[in-house]
């Protein structure tokens, strides 16, 4: 009869299961610190343009004022587009790499899974060759001892 390893048993749980869930939790972690990183200075450099914007309106004093103020929003206006625009390619170089990240975590617990997967074959193969053995070599005793 076979004993359990519950030692070999636990380390394969751990290097199939509980290592790829922490190692997955963790990019999962990271990824959103960064998102919400560049999400926060996203909405910092908006409120602080937002507020400059209308420290100058209430500076305007008068016609001039006013047309000066109204040719610096257009400025604003392409300086604002052109930030939405670099904030949406850095969200998506985030996703990006977290997909490319993710699916190399995956590969790599698919290897790691079909490697302990052999070697649970050949043990397996090996335990089933030995007690197939043992018994050949106990029926062999056996009927020895009855000619005897």
């Amino acid at each position: 009869m076979q004993n359990f390893d519950t030692k070999q048993i636990t380390e394969q749980f751990e290097s199939m299961f509980f290592a790829p869930a922490r190692a997955y939790a963790e990019l999962s972690v990271d990824y959103t610190e960064k998102l919400v990183t560049a999400q926060l200075d996203a909405g910092k450099a908006y409120s602080d343009t937002s507020l400059a914007q209308l420290r100058n309106l209430m500076n305007v004093k008068d016609a001039e004022g006013l047309r000066d103020y109204m040719e610096g929003q257009q400025q604003v206006a392409k300086d604002l587009t052109e930030r939405l625009k670099g904030d949406a390619e850095k969200v998506v170089a985030l996703q990006q790499d977290f997909v490319k990240d993710s699916q190399k975590l995956t590969e790599e617990n698919v290897k790691q899974t079909q490697k302990l997967t052999e070697e649970n074959v050949k043990k397996t193969q090996k335990a089933a060759e030995s007690n197939a053995k043992q018994a050949t070599d106990t029926d062999t005793d056996a009927k020895t001892a009855k000619q005897a």
